[in-house]
């Protein structure tokens, strides 16, 4: 299975944002209820890591729950690759 980098994640992740007219930090300390991205906003760059990867990511709820910064959302999308 093919795996996307950091780099690519981070701009599907820019592109969710700037559809909202919002803007993603360089910094990936930056606390996602700052910048705005909810938890759709997650859902959304989740399905387009799916689409890209052409395969199914498998994540719990617990486990969302402790994504708090853009950092954690790139850690997050990390391990879910390699769990395929």
């Amino acid at each position: 299975m093919s795996t996307l980098s950091r780099d690519q994640v981070r701009t599907m992740m820019g592109e969710v944002l700037a559809a909202q007219g919002k803007e993603l930090p360089a910094d990936d300390a930056a606390r996602l209820d700052t910048i705005g991205f909810r938890s759709l906003d997650f859902s959304e760059l989740a399905l387009q890591v799916e689409d890209e990867l052409d395969t199914e990511l498998n994540f719990d709820a617990p486990g969302l729950r402790s994504i708090e910064t853009v950092g954690d959302v790139l850690d997050f999308i990390d391990e879910l690759q390699k769990a395929e």
